[in-house]
Parts: C-alpha cells; sequence; structure tokens
C-alpha cells in the first residue's frame, strides 16, 4: 500500500514485556509483612493479659462477696445464751505479718450441721499467701473439722462489734455478758495494685423481735 508515493510498511511495535519481582523488593515486602504481623500478634497478647488481669480481678471480687455474705448470714444466726458457757460471741485483735488477721469464733444454728454449732475463722499463711480458713464443729463437744480454705491471697480480714457507738476490734461474750447489736466484716484484696476492701454489718437475731 502506498500513501503520497511512499510505501506504508506496517511495523508490529507491540512487544511482550515480563518482569519479576527482585531480590530487594521480595525482603522490603518480607520486613513489612513481619512488622504488621509482630504489630498485630502485641495487640492481641496485651489485650489477652488485659481479659486474664480483669478475669482474675472479677473472680477474686466475687469470692470475696460471697464468703462476706455467708459469714453475715452465719453472725446473724450467732446464739449465745449467759446460762450455757457452751454459747459465745469472741472477736480477738491479732495481725498476721503486720496485716489485719481477726480471729473470730462464734456458736450458731446452721444448715452444715444438726445441733448447735461451733464456727471459727482464722488467717494462715499457705504457700506464701495470706489464707482465710473456717472451722466448723459442735459446741459440746471437742468434734472440730479441718480448717478449709475460703479465699487465698488475702491482704487482710477484719471484724469489728459496735460498742457505744464506736467499733471496737475485740468481742468477749464471757466478759461483757451480751451479744453485740453489730458486727462489721471486712476483706480486703489487691486488685491491680491497688487494695480494695469489701465491708458488710451483720445484726444478730438472737432475741430479737422479727
Amino acid at each position: 500500500m502506498y500513501t503520497n508515493n511512499r510505501p506504508f510498511i506496517l511495523h508490529n511495535s507491540s512487544v511482550i514485556s515480563r518482569k519479576g519481582f527482585t531480590l530487594l523488593e521480595v525482603l522490603i515486602a518480607v520486613a513489612i509483612l513481619s512488622i504488621v504481623l509482630t504489630a498485630l500478634y502485641s495487640t492481641f497478647f496485651l489485650s489477652s493479659r488485659a481479659m486474664d488481669a480483669m478475669d482474675e480481678s472479677m473472680t477474686k471480687l466475687q469470692e470475696s462477696r460471697k464468703a462476706i455474705d455467708i459469714l453475715r448470714r452465719e453472725l446473724e444466726a450467732a446464739y449465745h445464751n449467759d446460762n450455757n458457757e457452751k454459747t459465745f460471741v469472741k472477736i480477738l485483735d491479732k495481725d498476721l505479718y503486720g496485716k489485719q488477721a481477726t480471729q473470730l469464733e462464734f456458736t450458731a444454728f446452721t444448715t452444715v450441721r444438726p445441733g448447735l454449732s461451733k464456727i471459727s475463722y482464722y488467717m494462715e499463711e499457705k504457700d506464701k499467701k495470706r489464707t482465710l480458713f473456717k472451722k466448723i464443729g459442735s459446741s459440746f463437744g471437742k468434734e472440730e473439722s479441718e480448717g478449709t480454705d475460703i479465699i487465698e491471697d488475702l491482704e487482710e480480714f477484719t471484724i469489728e462489734a459496735k460498742y457505744q457507738d464506736k467499733w471496737v476490734k475485740t468481742w468477749d461474750t464471757g466478759i461483757i455478758k451480751k451479744m453485740p447489736d453489730e458486727i462489721k466484716i471486712s476483706l480486703s484484696v489487691m486488685i491491680k495494685g491497688r487494695k480494695v476492701t469489701l465491708s458488710d454489718i451483720a445484726r444478730p437475731m438472737y432475741e430479737k423481735t422479727i
């Protein structure tokens, strides 16, 4: 074919080019991917640790609330009679390595066993942790169960009785000859490095009009 008396030559100028990734590009891509994966793993790991710590804190608070609730109900069922030396309420002010660790003993009617029971709460060290223990047995004999651990890793266990509008840390019905009108129960635990204290008040119902 001719145009302007000059031959028109059709050339096939399309060239297929196939070019791959260089080693440098592959290394850069791998490095970026490693950084992204590390960041994602760190975020997941920190989130997982935060959730575990929150679950542990919630569990400790729930255990403390449950223990306080049980002890409050037991103290509200506490029984004392001046004519029966086998019935009593004793609160002893003690400490364990500088931490408040009240020793509590009282007689009460419970659903755990028939008759009048002697119940004891005290703190001891177990596996290098301050642990609250409980014993229960008959108030009329030497029968007594082994100490059952209630809560581990406690900071403090405090029992106070109200006497003349003041809270006192000791009480003995053998001396005072009467039950406290109110008994305050306090448990302290460490939550994320901060001491948290939970409290409740028991009002013994013996000889009170319902």
